[in-house]
């Protein structure tokens, strides 16, 4: 059964950065699509950044140029470094490998990470 351990979330204030961590068990890491995805309460969960084993990564216009995504097949762990955030960018932070059609999570949710924008 795969496992998703979200990490790296916290307390930043506007303009700041975050790096978040994802390490995946149980799957063959290298062959999916992993992305990120964001929730807040009320809303349905949105896909943030997703990259290939190989190739290049694609991002929600909103964070085109804020956020980068990048993977270590070795570690079986994707990272989301987040710079120049905004109070919009507050949410739960989960990882995935991509279902490309439903536009979701393949796996099973792990815990997410909170990531919280105040002043």
């Amino acid at each position: 059964q795969v496992q998703l351990a979200e990490s790296g979330g916290g307390l930043v204030q506007p303009g700041g950065s975050l790096r978040l961590s994802c390490v995946v068990s149980g799957s063959r890491f290298e062959s999916y699509i992993i992305a990120w995805f964001r929730q807040t309460p009320g809303k349905q969960r949105e896909w943030v950044a997703r990259i290939p084993s190989s190739g290049t990564p694609i991002y929600l216009d909103s964070v085109k140029d804020r956020f980068t995504i990048s993977r270590d097949n070795a570690k079986q762990t994707v990272y989301l470094q987040m710079n120049n955030l905004n109070p919009e960018d507050a949410a739960v932070y989960y990882c995935n490998a991509w279902n490309r059609f439903i536009r979701q999570g393949l796996w099973n949710w792990g815990q997410g990470t909170q990531v919280t924008v105040s002043s």
